[in-house]
């Protein structure tokens, strides 16, 4: 430890005293990805005062100080029909991509998940012999481990924020691969100290929260969201209250809610609403992650295409779609997916994770747990700290 902040602080010298401006190119396509993103951004300026960003990404990253490129709204294509569908524009976009790098000419490329895009920009920069240094690594261990031979050509340090990653690339030889934490204790640590208290929501209701989280991308929205309010009438007491993406106005979720009593609608305040919440509805993804480290109760819900449902049935190699239960290897919190997520069993199932119900205590005790495995926060900054390292 005492070697790696001396390493840290004859680089910051070097950047000081030779002048010397570095410049990051840094590609997240997703809403979880412009977070973490933004994290990084902020921890390498702490290490590098003069550091230049051009992004792709979102508002979050801009707020850190990148140059914004494409905001991810226009990027996130979700499942294989929708790729297929809109495979001119991420070919378009591969390609508008490699011109930008190539033109800005950064030191380092920083990759932030998005494996479909990401990966192909891995190989071109690659060929171009630009260093390349990827964060969140892709799910490589639920499906498609034909790619980590590429990977290991095309990445020089992969960067995984998950206990049982680093062992996994390990049984494929990979050496350069650190394991830095999960950025989100750092998140929702931040968010924690700066609001001490529960702050309430401004809601019509005082009734308490069921919040609804049901995804980031519209296509996601539009399967789950109705189906998740379709519970509404059979709990009376609480409120249910969606969580809009950040990326998506008001107007997409209208249609939705117009003829619904007993629900209302956030913007861009995933975190308040769970600081408030009694249970939740959770669309698999980093919702389900961030809503248990928030100690909230909650079923995880996904349903998509049928297309992109058969295929991954013959592909995925997990026992689990929630990272909630992937880390801990076991069903923590309950999952209803496809047919499963429907009227009957989302209420059978929220009954039992309301106060007095069967499976609330569990819950709670896995979720102890869940926080001991993923260790302590700090990921931004040790992830910052060892990419100057290597670099």
């Amino acid at each position: 430890q005492y070697l790696c902040h001396f390493q840290i602080s004859f680089l910051k010298s070097f950047f000081t005293s030779t002048n010397k401006k570095m410049k990051y190119y840094i590609i997240a396509g997703e809403a979880s990805g412009d977070l973490h993103a933004s994290n990084l951004m902020t921890a390498l300026k702490q290490q590098d005062e003069k550091a230049e960003f051009r992004c792709w990404g979102g508002d979050l990253m801009e707020a850190a100080g990148g140059q914004l490129v494409k905001h991810y709204r226009d990027l996130a294509f979700m499942g294989f029909t929708e790729v297929v569908l809109n495979l001119r524009t991420i070919l378009n976009n591969i390609s508008f991509c490699k011109k930008d790098i190539l033109q800005f000419e950064p030191d380092l490329l920083i990759l932030i998940d998005y494996p479909g895009f990401n990966l192909r920009i891995a190989e071109f920069a690659r060929q171009k012999n630009l260093k390349v240094f990827y964060y969140i690594a892709p799910q490589v261990w639920a499906w498609h481990s034909s790619r980590i031979k590429k990977m290991k050509e095309n990445i020089n340090h992969l960067f995984v924020i998950l206990p049982f990653e680093k062992a996994f690339f390990a049984k494929h030889e990979w050496e350069n691969v650190h394991f830095v934490g999960h950025p989100l204790l750092d998140a929702i640590e931040n968010r924690q100290l700066e609001t001490l208290e529960k702050k309430p929501l401004v809601l019509a209701s005082d009734k308490p929260i069921i919040a609804l989280l049901p995804g980031s991308r519209q296509q996601e929205i539009r399967r789950i969201l109705p189906l998740m309010l379709q519970v509404v009438s059979q709990f009376p007491a609480y409120q249910f209250v969606i969580a809009g993406a950040a990326a998506l106005p008001f107007s997409f979720y209208e249609n939705f809610i117009a003829d619904k009593k007993n629900v209302a609608f956030v913007h861009n305040q995933t975190y308040d609403l769970l600081q408030n919440a009694t249970a939740a509805l959770v669309a698999s993804g980093t919702a389900t992650l961030e809503t248990a480290l928030f100690q909230v109760p909650q079923i995880v819900c996904y349903r998509g295409g049928f297309l992109s449902i058969q295929i991954a049935k013959r592909l995925l190699k997990i026992p689990y779609i929630s990272l909630v239960n992937l880390v801990l290897d076991k069903e923590a919190v309950k999952e209803l997916i496809q047919e499963n997520l429907n009227k009957e069993n989302l209420t059978a199932e929220l009954t039992k994770i309301l106060p007095e119900g069967e499976r609330l205590q569990s819950i709670k005790i896995d979720y102890e747990s869940l926080k001991k495995v993923l260790g302590n926060a700090g990921a931004s900054q040790k992830t910052a700290e060892l990419m100057l390292k290597y670099f």
